[in-house]
């Protein structure tokens, strides 16, 4: 990584509680974990759901015995945001070292972080204490407004409107700037002028879109929660480069998150769905992103002639012809002249013999893109998508 990069990767996208389902696979079903890696090479861990269990093996994997050195920011102790606490490996080695930061909770009161690390892991709620934990821990209280300075990178807070309290981040650094604002209702005016504050100008803004706007004004009104609507009009008043949804629901399928964001693209254009394994990487104010190659199952070379329909990275409708020549039984590897933007949709239509199942001699297919790349043809780009469910005829129209 070059010292002017920073790297956001995301391990836990969900919110509440995770979720198994086949139907958020894409997406992923872990709770609120992400890892930001600074531009002097300082590592910061925000949140600690069960997605932290996945950043630990991927520690222990890659730095072997090497020591291991990270700041861990939690915005609240609610379960979805520290359950991987006693699944996280790294604590164990005593070489590794961790400094923790939260607010004193009115409800815990002093040491609130340490008291629930130590509580999750007590009889009769666990079967091992933390003393099986051997590693060097660090807990420091902070609140909104608090400003801490880590080498290359500036980390600043605001209170967000929670139950029991909840802390936003904003993580500068001269590759650009980050900000973290999850578990947040808007309707409070302070709060709502602040959280616009903390987001001025962000590179990067995350934004908890667990709800839609009408499960918001109805049923789910006081949980501690926002929409990708106000998501946009956060991200348009504070300026933000580039909007990401989180926190999505556990009853939010797949397909409910891409009609989310396909809404939300059609308001506000640089925005993103968060899932797990997603890397978003800055340097001097650019951004990369690429997302988890999830080409997966049994893979075959093949010749399947298709027609693609989507749209370009510059938001133009395009329709080709192709050929399949890389396919598993969860996506394929096509070769485009045009270049799909990320987590957009493309529908395959692929050739078939005609039968009663295929009258018309085609297949139509759902896919997301997740992968883009030179191909060896300098007039193509490989593109690697994710088949869902099949098309509905209506949307068919080739």
């Amino acid at each position: 990584m070059s010292q002017k990069t920073a790297k956001l990767t995301f391990w836990g996208v969900r919110g509440s509680t995770p979720t198994v389902d086949r139907s958020t696979w894409r997406y992923g079903g872990n709770t609120p974990c992400l890892e930001f890696v600074s531009t002097d090479g300082k590592r910061f861990i925000l949140d600690c759901g069960t997605g932290l269990r996945h950043l630990g093996r991927r520690y222990m994997e890659s730095l072997g015995e090497a020591p291991l050195d990270a700041v861990v920011l939690v915005t609240h102790y609610h379960w979805d945001h520290i359950q991987g606490l006693p699944f996280f490996f790294p604590f164990v080695p005593e070489r590794n070292h961790f400094h923790f930061f939260s607010f004193q909770s009115k409800y815990l009161g002093e040491d609130s972080l340490k008291r629930v690390l130590q509580t999750q892991m007590a009889t009769p709620y666990f079967p091992v204490d933390v003393s099986i934990f051997h590693c060097k821990r660090e807990y420091t209280e902070i609140a909104g407004g608090d400003v801490i300075e880590f080498g290359d990178t500036r980390v600043s807070t605001k209170w967000l409107n929670h139950p029991q309290g909840c802390l936003g981040f904003r993580l500068e650094t001269p590759a650009g700037t980050v900000v973290y604002a999850t578990d947040n209702e808007p309707g409070v005016a302070d709060m709502d002028r602040d959280l616009r504050k903390l987001a001025e100008g962000a590179d990067i803004y995350i934004h908890d879109a667990q709800y839609t706007p009408e499960q918001l004004r109805t049923t789910q009104k006081g949980w501690g929660h926002s929409t990708w609507l106000e998501g946009i009009s956060v991200a348009r008043d504070a300026g933000a480069k580039n909007l990401v949804l989180f926190h999505h629901d556990p009853d939010s399928s797949d397909r409910g998150v891409d009609a989310i964001l396909r809404q939300t693209r059609q308001q506000y254009a640089n925005a993103w769905a968060a899932s797990e394994g997603m890397v978003m990487s800055l340097d001097s104010g650019k951004m990369d992103v690429v997302m988890r190659d999830s080409r997966a199952g049994q893979r075959r070379e093949g010749f399947f002639r298709a027609t693609i329909v989507g749209y370009s990275e510059e938001g133009r409708a395009f329709q080709e012809e192709t050929i399949i020549r890389d396919l598993t039984l969860h996506g394929a590897l096509l070769y485009l002249e045009n270049t799909p933007r990320l987590q957009s949709e493309l529908q395959v239509m692929m050739e078939a013999p005609v039968d009663e199942l295929h009258p018309d001699g085609r297949i139509p297919l759902r896919g997301y893109v997740v992968r883009r790349e030179p191909a060896e043809d300098e007039n193509r780009n490989a593109v690697g998508i994710v088949f869902a469910e099949e098309v509905e005829p209506d949307r068919t129209n080739s």
